[in-house]
């Protein structure tokens, strides 16, 4: 087939640790992820206007996380306090280079579940994931200068500081310089 390219899909992935599971998101955790991201300080980080109107969680559990799995984009889950099951927050990547086996993981974790550690376990296990068992040479976070929770969430997870990126992305709306965080195979060691 000349000129044409093989689109690859996302991997299969699940993954547990002491306190989380992290598995695809489905139909049934639409309610709680539209809940997540309709709360405040979730929508002050994510790059949409202020007068947005709410992410529809049903779409991002199924069309958009299909959309994005089947382009070879990403994929989306959702993140599970193993002690009760409950969806307590959503990871997602993007900005997927299959030449350069590198992906691009954002998150967002529910009001109550904060300050808790579940965040950095389910960033942590994923980059893990990624780069040991699906063959990803290079897991990046970026994070809005002053979102200080991301930034922990980065430094605990073993993510490394590479820099600020100018002018590269979009927070409330507006234009915004973002932190470069990176997590690879050799910070396994």
């Amino acid at each position: 087939m000349i000129g044409q390219v093989a689109v690859r899909r996302f991997p299969e992935l699940t993954v547990s640790t002491p306190r989380t599971e992290v598995r695809r998101l489905i139909a049934a955790d639409a309610a709680a992820v539209g809940e997540i991201f309709a709360d405040k300080l979730t929508r002050r980080w994510l790059p949409l206007a202020d007068d947005s109107g709410p992410i529809d969680g049903h779409a991002w559990c199924t069309d958009l996380a299909r959309q994005r799995r089947d382009s070879g984009e990403g994929d989306h889950w959702a993140v599970l306090r193993r002690e009760d099951d409950q969806v307590v927050g959503s990871l997602w990547t993007r900005r997927t280079d299959w030449g350069a086996r590198t992906t691009e993981i954002s998150y967002a974790m529910a009001p109550h579940a904060r300050g808790f550690g579940l965040a950095v376990e389910a960033v942590d296990a994923v980059a893990i994931a990624l780069i040991l068992e699906h063959g990803f040479q290079r897991v990046e976070l970026r994070v809005a200068p002053g979102n200080l929770a991301s930034r922990r969430v980065a430094e605990k997870a073993g993510f490394s500081y590479e820099g600020l990126l100018r002018n590269a992305g979009f927070v409330r709306g507006g234009r915004a310089d973002l932190e470069l965080w990176s997590f690879v195979a050799a910070d396994l060691r």
